[in-house]
């Protein structure tokens, strides 16, 4: 437990902090797990629309600093390249 007011303030600002973050990363994972989906079945065009929403919602949690920008970018660049290498069917 705490022993200061300061630290009382700290550490319901980290438990407020903590169950955002976690909705955050929730929501990046579900989105790619649906991107992922779409480009396993091959549909190019639903694949870019989620590769959009993916992409904004990276960008988001790292202006945030929830996810680190490198890490954001990274996974934007591998994501990109699983779309790039679908055929237009």
């Amino acid at each position: 437990m705490p022993n200061t007011k300061s630290a009382e303030r700290r550490m319901r600002n980290s438990a407020r902090k903590q169950t955002q973050n976690r909705s955050i990363n929730a929501r990046l994972h579900s989105l790619e797990k649906k991107y992922l989906e779409l480009v396993g079945a091959g549909k190019k065009e639903d694949a870019t629309k989620a590769y959009q929403a993916v992409s904004s919602a990276l960008d988001k949690a790292a202006k945030t600093g929830t996810v680190h920008k490198s890490r954001a970018s990274r996974k934007k660049s591998r994501l990109a390249v699983r779309l790039n290498t679908l055929k237009v069917a």
